[in-house]
């Protein structure tokens, strides 16, 4: 007897000893908040009838009556006015605003045009109605034979007109981006001139 019941002490103590709290899953607020959540969402961004742009998020919520759309994993699909694709962004997360029509996507953005530009930034701003890129942020811009660097740009969904609005710096590149030997740096553009002359 005296021994069982030293082994039910020994069980008890253990048991107390083992401060292990159950899993907890994740907590998501803007789920909680959200007057929708939308999986594996679409959305077609048009000018006039024409479609723009075609927006896709594995996660949508809505708020403000649905006006207000917090993406997550943005994929965003641009067109031109004849329907041509003409590049695709990828960002983290990203906000549509229905009412105003326009997109901003935030958290390593990367614009890939069809021609080979590219431009990775940590904000940029979409505007569906002038079809225009802007970013007050910092922004690494490459294309065959070039790369500029600056902060701030304006530009078509393209990348074809594209204005560096401070701090420019570039240099030519290589073929695969890399720096051409004995090349000296590019001059870089002074604010707000266009990289290329208008192509539209």
């Amino acid at each position: 007897m005296r021994l069982l019941a030293l082994s039910a002490l020994l069980v008890l103590a253990s048991a107390c000893d083992d401060k292990r709290e159950p899993p907890v899953l994740p907590h998501w607020a803007m789920a909680d908040s959200a007057d929708q959540v939308m999986f594996g969402a679409s959305f077609n961004m048009t000018d006039r009838g024409v479609i723009r742009a075609e927006l896709q998020a594995d996660t949508a919520y809505f708020f403000d009556d649905n006006t207000r759309i917090e993406l997550d994993d943005v994929n965003t699909t641009f067109y031109t006015l004849s329907g041509v694709k003409d590049a695709v962004l990828t960002s983290d997360h990203g906000r549509y605003s229905t009412r105003l029509g326009t997109m901003t996507a935030y958290g390593n953005v990367v614009v890939v045009t069809e021609d080979g530009r590219r431009i990775v930034t940590p904000e940029l701003h979409y505007n569906q109605a002038a079809n225009q890129f802007t970013s007050d942020s910092q922004f690494v811009m490459t294309e065959p034979g070039r790369r500029i660097a600056g902060v701030g740009f304006r530009s078509d969904a393209g990348l074809k007109n594209v204005q560096v609005l401070s701090g420019a710096t570039g240099f030519v590149t290589g073929q695969g981006g890399a720096t051409s030997p004995g090349a000296s740096p590019a001059a870089p553009p002074p604010p707000g001139a266009a990289l290329r002359p208008d192509s539209n």
